[in-house]
């Protein structure tokens, strides 16, 4: 399963070679574990940026002020961090954004995913209690207490909407904003509100376009 990548990422660290442009931080970045951090060329890192290893942060990605890396954290190529936005333990890959106020916590994000401002990926249940996934009727079991979602590449996310755990997006996925998503959504769906429950429809093709 999908979120199996999310089980073997601190195997993962424990493996990589750190210490690559961590000498270059600037005085302005507070880091933690320093020896389990990696920067890769043309990361820019703003004033006020938190950094707790173990991270990656691949190429050409900025990390605006007041961000919060917490541990865990891979970053593919040119991703974009923003303001107060904190990741918790996920996996980012190439041209992700999550720029505006949002929390990422144990979720994998695929290519040119977008959170738009306050998006929240919720990792935990309410009752503590391990996060399952509801499939073709079936209850499949993660093995996981904190588990956010599971974004397909190019997956729009509106503002100020909730991700519940366990929640797993096809690719092309658009959501308007203020929604609470949750559930196994196929690719290519919209997400609109409707009387206060998640409605899914199929994509426009000129929504499609602009995420391709």
């Amino acid at each position: 399963m999908v979120w199996m990548a999310l089980h073997h990422l601190n195997g993962y660290f424990q493996k990589f070679p750190f210490g690559s442009g961590v000498d270059k931080l600037p005085p302005h970045v507070h880091v933690e574990k320093p020896e389990q951090i990696w920067i890769g060329e043309g990361v820019v890192l703003e004033p006020g940026v938190y950094i707790q290893g173990p991270c990656i942060l691949g190429a050409g990605c900025v990390v605006r002020h007041g961000a919060y890396l917490r541990g865990g954290v891979l970053c593919q190529k040119n991703c974009v961090i923003g303001h107060a936005s904190e990741i918790k333990h996920s996996i980012l890959l190439d041209g992700v954004q999550v720029a505006h106020l949002a929390y990422v916590g144990d979720s994998i994000l695929g290519q040119r995913v977008n959170l738009g401002a306050g998006v929240k990926c919720a990792n935990l249940r309410l009752d503590r209690r391990e996060v399952t996934v509801f499939f073709e009727g079936k209850k499949l079991r993660t093995g996981l207490k904190k588990f956010g979602c599971v974004l397909g590449d190019g997956c729009q996310i509106g503002c100020n909407s909730v991700i519940n755990p366990g929640t797993l997006l096809g690719a092309l996925c658009a959501c308007y904003p203020l929604i609470n998503i949750h559930g196994i959504i196929p690719a290519r769906t919209r997400i609109k509100n409707k009387n206060g429950e998640q409605d899914l429809a199929p994509l426009e093709t000129v929504i499609l376009e602009w995420l391709r």
